[in-house]
Parts: structure tokens; sequence; C-alpha cells
């Protein structure tokens, strides 16, 4: 089981915000699920007739994305998740097929709102932290490119530095790949989301994991709160 703690200076930072922690075991990850993606023209076809006749201004204001979105203005930024949904929901956007346990996450997030990164857990290196970025700080996001961090944005760090950031994704160094079996999900919660909007993200991404891996472990599921 990996080790995550937070810092003094999340906690001062964003007091009241929450860290979702789920990481599972011996999953299946290795080829495309039939059932999963019955499940994903489901999900689509549910959200499309819940959410498609809202404007963004409404979309806005509905629960749990309305705090995202307060967290992403503060940078001068647009909530990805929010432009992920408006995509699907008037662009004719699909799910993507990249991996089980990566599709499962995105449709967990599109479904409950929740900002959820998934690691390969067997990638990152020994304690990990959840921080704010120092000002100037950088890493290297997937796909390789050099990028400097925003002061305060919330981080994920291992031994070797930001493994993520809220606003600018995951590193290069502990993305899910096919070869992925051992998982950890960190869903960021920002201060204004209550603890069952993270239990209902759990409970969305277990479901769709068991769809393909019906026996994977649960390591850990725990919230880390800033108080």
């Amino acid at each position: 089981m990996l080790y995550v703690e937070a810092t003094p200076e999340w906690c001062t930072t964003y007091p009241g915000a929450q860290i979702g922690l789920l990481e599972l075991s011996q999953a299946e990850n290795s080829g495309p699920c039939a059932a999963l993606e019955e499940q994903k023209r489901i999900l689509a076809t549910s959200l499309r007739r819940r959410y498609r006749h809202l404007s963004r201004a409404e979309l806005i204001c509905l629960p749990v994305m309305d705090a995202y979105v307060r967290y992403y203005k503060r940078f001068d930024k647009t909530y990805h998740v929010l432009l992920q949904l408006e995509s699907l929901l008037h662009k004719g956007k699909d799910f993507h097929q990249v991996s089980p346990l990566v599709d499962a996450n995105f449709m967990a997030e599109l479904e409950t709102f929740m900002l959820t990164a998934g690691h390969d857990a067997d990638k990152l290196c020994g304690k990990l932290w959840i921080d704010v970025a120092r000002q100037g700080e950088t890493f290297c996001q997937m796909g390789g490119a050099i990028k400097r961090v925003a002061k305060n944005d919330m981080v994920l760090r291992d031994e070797h530095g930001i493994c993520c950031s809220v606003l600018y994704g995951q590193d290069n160094c502990s993305p899910i790949t096919p070869q992925t079996t051992h998982v950890l999900y960190v869903t960021y919660a920002p201060p204004g989301i209550p603890a069952s909007a993270i239990h209902a993200y759990w409970q969305k991404v277990l479901n769709y994991v068991r769809c393909f891996s019906p026996r994977v472990n649960l390591e850990q599921q725990r919230i880390l709160v800033a108080a």
C-alpha cells in the first residue's frame, strides 16, 4: 500500500479541501472490454439526455462543477472536465478507447465531475505528498514538455518531484499504460465539495473497473482532509 501524506502548506492554503485516494492492484488492463464499451455508450446517452439542454452558465452552476470552476478561475483557467463534457454534449464526441483503467476513470470523472488522476503506482517513487507548487517550479508533462506550474496549484509529489498538477495534469513518468496492473487514483476536491462526492466517484469507477477486472484488489480507499 502506498503511503500518502498532506503537507502543512496544502492544509493552510486550501482549508476544507479533500483528496480521495483509491489504490487498486492485480487489475486486468491489457485490452478492450466489450462490457465497458457498452457502458460508455449507455453513459454518453445518459449524459446527453441529462445535460444537453443546459447552457454553459447553467452547467457551471451544477453542484461540484461550481467548486472546480472557482478553483480554475483563480488561475485564469477553464475547468477541463467542463470542456470535455461540452464536447460530448454539443460536438458529437464520444468516449475514447485508451486502456480500460484510463477509460474507467474518464467515465467516472464525466459522470461525477470529480477531477481524478490515474497513476501507475509501481512507477511512483517512495513516499508521496499532497502539496502546493512553489514559485518557479517545473515538471515534465505527459508527452515530454517541460511546464512551469502555477504557484499554489495543488500537486502530488513523490521523491523525484511533481507527479501531477491540478491545472496541467500528470507527469511523464507515472501515467497508466496497457501494462499497468497497480493503479492509484487521486481525486482532487477543492473546498466546497463534500466527501460524499468522492464516495460517488469511487462507486462509479469501481463499478467500471469490475466490468473488465472482477477480481481486482482494493489496497486502500481513504480521504485526506485539509483541516
